[in-house]
């Protein structure tokens, strides 16, 4: 297999691992959720829970340790999942401005200094290119610019920050109208004075370059274009570009002068040393996320040099980009090889020394370089292809290496997560004791006794006032038909029937009209019976939940009272007590708690049919041939009278049915709750789990079952869920 197509291959197997690396993230993202669940939970029994040794027990539990691990884990599992899904092998060249960097990369890919700027003019500053080499295209480039939001929160505010300059500008247009503020007192030196004038030249060409914000990106542009969108000056050395200020990134197609080198991308990043905030933890990001190898590039002066703290500082930077590997196994050092005929000097020796040193400085790479970066051919032999087949030897093991140290961390975290879990599943203490077991029976026996005898009692109340009328609902009545009386929608004198007439040419038209508006007007009045049914209805439903709260003493389980009670019941009973077995419980309260009676459903097809003689198709009273319109107003009036009568005594039928339907529905309830098969088995269950919120004076907060114990558990085995071991796992 020839090289291009073993680093093709090496990418193809590294796919697969991104979706197994998706599914941890999901997974350690779902552990995250749930355990943020179980801290409020433990912070707000912490506030219930009155046992200093139960409270101690909750605190211990390390929720932050966990939340804070999982974070790294999951940035880690980022810069591995970006790095696994690119379709290219990448290597980044790093060095200093005037290191012979971007001779370097226009040496191996075939640019020119109208594309690279090199060091015959101006660096460009704070924009990252990467060359992918692909034969089958002319050279072109993608443009990649900030958006407002990201200019401002990645290039301004660092500067507002580290120069401590007060409030960072919230839009571009504060940014640019604002005077920029100075520096403080208390800052000064040359390194802070270079660092402030880098940010003047953002504020100073604003308007050179604010138009790139609205642009969209990635934007294609011609090889010729490239140096427009990466330097500051023209090939003539003229600072005319400042496009630049508003780049992210560059991408830049070519094809290798080596055209072996297969899937390979450079990535250059800003030549550093130049005061730019923001650079070094670009440079950092870069690595850890794009960058499978490193090439430092360092030109020993040819008057004497030697290894300063600012190359040890670059290589530590660059080495704690990517802790997870080693970087002596993923980095070479290239030191640029200058001639006697070069403006630089003869540097051989110089390079000599230096690779004999490295050692000192404890700098450590795979193998110190040395090659004229710009010589064609030279950098590619002795550099490009170096680089390239140990990758294409190597980086499948260092895939692996970096791989095993994530998934190592990974199994180490699932063990952290278990033991805090542990902690959390015995925090309140031990489970109800025998003791407690014979006081809960006696307890619950007398509460069973009273609460049947009070029901009962209840029933028997009900059915005693089955037939009598509602007084809820018999209010309701009376209210609607006063207003059927007082509010008519009858013509108010003989003149307005007379004026209706005229506008419809004909008595019969006005009358038929006004027949339909005193029935649709009439038969509103009767909505508001809904109000009287349903207070009835409440108050049955009161008067059940007043028994369960006095004699069943079940007020300490919700705080809601009267008919909202049952429902709030409903609600806390869960779907099984008997397991394999639906409540029976939690069915009847919910009969009880959802049964309601309407005006729709009960009066409303009565009151319509009392209202067929106001309908025009339907009435028997009929205007005579040639009608006046006095004739008119009498058939109004009598319809209307007649109507409201059948209306009245329809309903008078109906005043004792609201407490016929009360008893009905409360007897149900009872052989729901009471009669049912092995109810009473389930409400013993259940007034187990509930028995502190019942007898908080004979049992402790946190026993056995209860729905505090029982609610913190299930929490904590949710959390428990996606801490499988398996789960935890991408790399075998």
């Amino acid at each position: 297999m020839n090289r291009a197509a073993q680093i093709a291959d090496i990418i193809e197997k590294r796919q697969p691992l991104v979706q197994r690396i998706e599914a941890v993230e999901e997974n350690l993202t779902s552990i995250s959720s749930a355990f943020r669940y179980v801290e409020d939970y433990r912070n707000q029994l912490l506030t219930t829970v009155d046992d200093s040794k139960v409270t101690g027990r909750l605190r211990e539990i390390d929720f932050a340790k966990i939340q804070s691990s999982i974070a790294t884990e999951l940035e880690a599992l980022s810069k591995l999942k970006i790095r696994f899904s690119r379709n290219t092998l990448n290597i980044g060249v790093i060095g200093r401005a005037r290191q012979g960097k971007s001779r370097l990369l226009q040496s191996l890919t075939g640019l020119t200094a109208a594309e690279i700027p090199d060091g015959s003019g101006q660096h460009c500053t704070g924009v990252r290119s990467t060359i992918h080499h692909n034969p089958a295209f002319e050279t072109f480039g993608e443009v990649t610019f900030y958006t407002e939001r990201s200019f401002l929160d990645e290039v301004i505010a660092p500067y507002y920050e580290q120069l401590k300059l007060g409030a960072k500008p919230i839009t571009l247009g504060e940014f640019a109208s604002q005077v920029l503020p100075s520096l403080p007192n208390n800052l000064a030196g040359a390194e802070v004075g270079a660092k402030y004038e880098y940010l003047r030249k953002y504020y100073k060409n604003f308007d050179k370059y604010r138009h790139l914000f609205r642009e969209i990106s990635p934007r294609r542009i011609t090889k010729d274009d490239i140096r427009e969108y990466v330097a500051q000056d023209n090939l003539q050395g003229e600072r005319i570009y400042f496009n630049y200020l508003a780049v992210k990134e560059v991408k830049i197609v070519c094809q290798f002068p080596n055209h072996d080198v297969g899937q390979i991308a450079l990535v250059d990043l800003p030549g550093l040393g130049d005061t730019g905030i923001g650079d070094e933890e670009r440079m950092v990001r870069t690595i850890g996320q794009d960058i499978d190898a490193v090439l430092f590039v360092r030109m020993p002066k040819a008057s004497g040099d030697f290894w300063g703290d600012f190359d040890v500082k670059l290589y530590d930077t660059a080495r704690a980009a990517l802790v997870n590997l080693p970087i002596e196994q993923w980095s070479f050092m290239v030191l640029n090889r200058t001639d006697k005929n070069s403006n630089y000097g003869e540097n051989s020796l110089l390079c000599q020394q230096l690779t004999q040193d490295i050692t000192e400085k404890h700098i450590k790479v795979i193998e110190t370089v040395t090659a004229n970066c710009a010589d064609i051919d030279e950098a590619n032999t002795k550099v490009l292809d170096q680089v390239v087949n140990y990758l294409a030897a190597n980086i499948t093991t260092l895939d692996k290496q970096y791989a095993s140290s994530c998934q190592e961390r990974l199994n180490q975290l699932h063990y952290a997560v278990s033991a805090e879990l542990d902690k959390a599943r015995t925090a309140l203490g031990q489970p109800m004791q025998s003791a407690e077991t014979g006081k809960f029976e006696v307890l619950f026996k007398q509460l069973w006794k009273k609460l049947t005898s009070g029901l009962v009692d209840l029933l028997r109340e009900l059915s005693e006032q089955m037939d009598r009328q509602d007084r809820d609902f018999k209010e309701s009545v009376e209210t609607a038909i006063k207003a059927c009386y007082e509010d008519t929608k009858l013509p108010s004198s003989l003149e307005e029937i007379e004026v209706r007439r005229n506008e419809t040419g004909a008595y019969d038209i006005a009358y038929n009209e006004y027949l339909n508006e005193i029935r649709a007007h009439l038969s509103q009045h009767f909505l508001g019976l809904d109000d009287g049914l349903k207070n009835s209805l409440n108050r049955v439903k009161s008067q059940v939940a007043n028994v369960l709260i006095k004699q069943g003493h079940l007020g300490g389980l919700t705080e809601a009272r009267e008919s909202d009670f049952i429902q709030a019941i409903a609600k806390l009973l869960p779907e099984e007590l008997i397991e394999g077995q639906p409540c029976r419980l939690k069915f009847g309260f919910q009969i009880l708690s959802e049964f309601e009676l309407s005006y729709r459903g009960m009066v409303q097809h009565r009151i319509r049919k009392c209202l067929n003689s106001l309908t025009p198709d339907k009435t028997t009273v009929k205007l005579p041939p040639s009608p006046n319109t006095q004739q008119v107003m009498s058939s109004l009036k009598m319809l209307h009278e007649e109507a409201v009568y059948k209306c009245e005594t329809a309903l008078e039928e109906l005043l004792s049915e609201p407490s016929q339907a009360g008893f009905a529905i409360v007897e149900e309830f009872l052989d729901r709750i009471l009669r049912a098969e092995e109810v009473e088995t389930e409400w013993r269950i259940f007034l187990r789990e509930e028995r502190t919120s019942i007898w908080p004076d004979e049992f402790e907060l946190l026993g056995e079952r209860t729905r505090l114990r029982r609610e913190w558990l299930e929490a904590v085995e949710r959390s428990a869920i996606g801490n499988q071991l398996n789960s935890m796992q991408f790399f075998n």
